[in-house]
This record gives C-alpha cells, sequence and structure tokens, in this order.
C-alpha cells in the first residue's frame, strides 16, 4: 500500500506536472493499494494496463479479453494452466490460481491468497528456480497461435494478455500533442518484466526505480529542482 507521504508527495507533484498512473492490476485492487476513489486523484488513472481507462474520474474505455479470444479458446487455456500447476512442484501452494480479469489472466504458481510473508518466500524459490519463467515459455510454446504475450510482474505472478496489450496500451489515451514528454517510472524494466514495453517505447523517457523513495527522489531531481518540466 501507498504510504501517506508518498501520496502527499504525488499529490504535491501533480500541482507541477501531469501524473497518471498505469497498473497492470484491476481498479478494486488499485484502490487497495493507491486509495478509494484513485481514478479521481490523478488527471488519468489506467488499471489493467490501461484496458480500463479514466481522465478526470470519467471512464474512457473499457476493453475484454473475452471478446477478444473468445470463449473456446479462454476454457483451453484455463484447463491447460490447471493441469500444468497440478504437476509444478513449489514448498507450498494455496488458492486462487488463476484470476480472470476483463483484460487479461493473472496466473500465480503459489496463489494469490497466501501471506505477505509466503509471498515474500516464494519470489526468493522463483529467483532461484525460474518457476515462473519456465511456465510462461510452456505457454508460449503451447498457445503459439493465440497472439498472447507474457509479463512476469511483482512478486508471485504473471500476466497474460493478447500482443499490444501491455502497458502502452495506455499510451493511445495519450494523444501526441498534448504532451512535451512523457516520463514512465517503473522497477519491471527488464525485458520480460510487465514495464519493459512502455519503458521502451519510442513515446516515453523511461526510468527504472528500485522503491517508492527511489521513485520520489528521482521526480524530485527531474521536475522539482531547477527548471520546472
Amino acid at each position: 500500500e501507498v504510504t501517506p507521504d508518498m501520496m502527499a508527495f504525488m499529490k504535491s507533484l501533480s500541482e507541477k506536472i501531469t501524473v497518471g498512473i498505469v497498473g497492470g492490476s484491476d481498479l478494486p485492487k488499485q484502490e487497495e493499494q493507491l486509495g478509494d476513489g484513485i481514478v479521481k486523484t490523478f488527471p488519468y488513472n489506467f488499471s489493467q494496463n490501461g484496458l480500463v481507462a479514466y481522465k478526470d474520474g470519467e471512464m474512457l474505455e473499457i476493453q475484454t479479453i473475452s471478446k477478444f479470444l473468445g470463449e473456446e479458446n479462454i476454457k483451453k487455456l484455463v484447463n491447460w494452466v490447471m493441469k500444468y500447476l497440478a504437476d509444478v512442484d513449489i514448498p507450498i501452494k494455496r488458492g486462487t490460481f488463476i484470476e480472470f480479469r476483463s483484460g487479461m489472466f493473472n496466473i500465480s504458481p503459489i496463489g494469490r491468497n497466501c501471506s505477505r510473508v509466503e509471498r515474500n518466500d516464494f519470489e526468493k524459490f522463483d529467483l532461484e528456480h525460474n518457476i515462473r519463467k519456465d511456465m510462461v515459455a510452456a505457454m508460449r510454446k503451447e498457445f503459439a497461435d493465440l497472439g498472447l504475450t507474457y509479463s512476469i510482474g511483482g512478486q508471485i505472478s504473471f500476466d497474460v494478455f493478447p500482443v499490444g496489450w501491455d502497458k502502452t496500451y495506455s499510451l493511445k489515451f495519450l494523444p501526441e500533442g498534448d504532451f512535451d514528454e512523457i516520463h514512465f517510472f517503473g522497477d519491471k524494466t527488464f525485458e520480460g518484466g510487465n514495464d519493459y514495453e512502455i519503458f521502451t517505447s519510442e513515446r516515453t523517457i523511461g526510468h527504472t526505480v528500485t522503491s517508492p523513495e527511489d521513485t520520489k527522489a528521482q521526480c524530485e531531481k527531474l521536475f522539482t529542482s531547477g527548471e520546472e518540466k
């Protein structure tokens, strides 16, 4: 969850520049992390990579993966994932292994119902044993014909969505003539991470951050010291 200090800083920053939030989670999860009414806090708010888009508190668009794939392909994918996860050997498993969102599938080998300690432990285990990377590689092969892309983000899961439905999707709501520069800040900016596509986009100036404190420091250096941009 965002700290009161960080939220206060972002609101202050929003008085100097246009601030937008883009994340892979659905809106309820965003509100859990950033506070109720987040769609009205900043000029732009994009959940599910922009498939649910708000400007000034008003909804711009909702796009869904069910319309894109069709129910037969969705059923095929869900069945395959459940069979694959049944054979994955990890120290613990909890619940909610597949989360169907309007714009993507979020798949978690440990299950999203794990505790914070279990989440941290799985992240370490996954870094050593490549549980998510191996599963993504298997899915790329199995579903090569569906036009899907895979993005490992956070500690315990990865997202599956149509090609082009990464965070660059949100840029369609930011007309090129409206902004001199678009700066993006994210921590999963490596190839395969869920910030990579927007981080490397020709339309953005990408910044890799390691923590909320680092984000604040980089924003202060860019936007609040010397000449304001």
